[in-house]
């Protein structure tokens, strides 16, 4: 059997995925540091709790209605392109956060990090959609998910680490000037020309009514909504709660959560590989993908209700648990709309459909710093997210019909041609 690095290799296509999966590590990174830095600015700036939820789903606010835009013009101006610029903005926001001297400015800079970083899977999926072959998707993505699922490991425990010793404004600076220089071999980079995929007969740009009639994208938008809930729930409060509701110290925060990222993102790229050997085994993306997603929300609902309801080393364990759990449908989320939508209409589905999933950053850390507040607990904010998780099944397994690439002829005609 051949290696999933060869192929890539091979087909010339390592290099892309490669740097797509580095700036979604990057991406993650920047927009993370709020929750690891979030006790420290909450002593020094006088903040609340629910200013710090705000702070949290601020970032969602430009993030989420900016998402669709930002795939019709990746895919009119050329991914390379626009994922440039985005990464510039986002940088360069993330380097100002370290001179934010209260409330108003971080929110200011939360808003322009999320204008930056509306582009960045958009571009990241149309670029793999349109270079990688079908039978190489679940790698690919899976490769793309260990990126931006490590990144918050990487981000806690490094910045973590340095917060401890030179404050959390060096810290913002440093990591917003170091994102900035993923742009020299960017700059540097020829994509190759796209692959064919199923051999299906499909304009190369769909219109967007086309697109948005498909009950397909409306399914996988309602599970990716579900399954992005409690990610950012997690991702947002995890170190605030270990620190202020099961008594860890920063260190150990830093630790804990820096291991529960990392298992989420090795059950990513581990299943990532598995699907593509199931695919080539002979197996549909259907029987493949729809198990995975609708297992994942079930096990979520399960271990949401348990880190409520047990003692700190269950709790912990559940946490763990989780990780590894919603890592086994990162790849399935952008591999379906790359199946469904095919190289020609990624762009707008995905900003479509990640828009719709990214509701669940608005929501899911201002909900819980209300909650928190309200109660001085969690415990709500853990049923909620276990009830949300319920959702998702429904998205995934009675929404979204049977897996497989769309034949966009007569699904009324281009809508403009993509620019590379």
């Amino acid at each position: 059997m051949t290696p999933p690095g060869h192929a890539m290799r091979s087909s010339g296509i390592e290099r892309p995925v490669l740097l797509v999966t580095l700036a979604v590590f990057i991406n993650y990174i920047d927009r993370g540091n709020l929750a690891t830095a979030a006790p420290l600015m909450q002593e020094q700036l006088g903040l609340t709790a629910t200013q710090l939820g705000m702070l949290g789903s601020a970032f969602y606010y430009a993030y989420v209605p900016l998402m669709p835009a930002a795939g019709w013009l990746v895919e009119h101006a050329g991914p390379k392109r626009v994922f440039a610029a985005g990464i510039a903005l986002w940088s360069i926001a993330t380097a100002l956060t370290g001179f934010a001297g209260g409330f108003v400015a971080l929110l200011l800079l939360r808003l322009l990090l999320g204008l930056g970083e509306s582009v960045a899977f958009p571009a990241a999926t149309t670029i793999i959609a349109a270079v990688v072959p079908l039978e190489r998707l679940g790698i690919a993505n899976g490769i793309m998910s260990f990126g931006y699922l490590i990144g918050p490991a990487v981000g806690t425990a490094v910045g973590g680490y340095l917060m401890g010793y030179i404050g959390w404004r060096a810290v913002f600076v440093l990591f917003g000037l170091a994102s900035l220089m993923w742009l020299w071999p960017w700059r540097r980079l020829s994509l190759p020309a796209p692959v064919a995929n199923a051999g299906v007969d499909r304009p190369a740009s769909p219109a967007f009514t086309a697109i948005l009639s498909e009950r397909a994208l409306w399914g996988a938008s309602l599970g990716h909504f579900a399954a992005n809930y409690s990610y950012y729930f997690i991702i947002a409060w995890l170190p605030f709660y270990l620190v202020k509701a099961r008594g860890f110290s920063i260190n150990e925060m830093a630790t804990t959560a820096s291991w529960a990222y990392l298992f989420n993102a090795a059950a990513a790229l581990a299943t990532g590989a598995l699907t593509d050997r199931w695919l080539r085994a002979g197996h549909s993306a259907n029987s493949i993908y729809k198990p995975i997603m609708g297992l994942a929300q079930v096990g979520s609902s399960v271990c949401m209700a348990a880190m409520m309801l047990l003692p700190p080393a269950g709790s912990i364990a559940a946490l763990l648990a989780f990780e590894i759990i919603a890592g086994c449908s990162y790849p399935g989320l952008f591999a379906i709309p790359q199946i469904f939508a095919g190289p020609g209409a990624t762009g707008r589905w995905v900003g479509i459909q990640n828009a719709c999933g990214n509701v669940a950053g608005m929501v899911a850390p201002v909900a819980t710093g209300l909650l928190v507040d309200r109660t001085g607990r969690f415990d709500l904010a853990f049923i909620v997210a276990a009830l949300v998780s319920v959702l998702g099944c429904v998205g995934w397994l009675w929404i979204m019909p049977r897996i497989a690439p769309i034949d966009w002829h007569g699904a009324g005609g281009a809508d403009a041609p993509a620019a590379r």
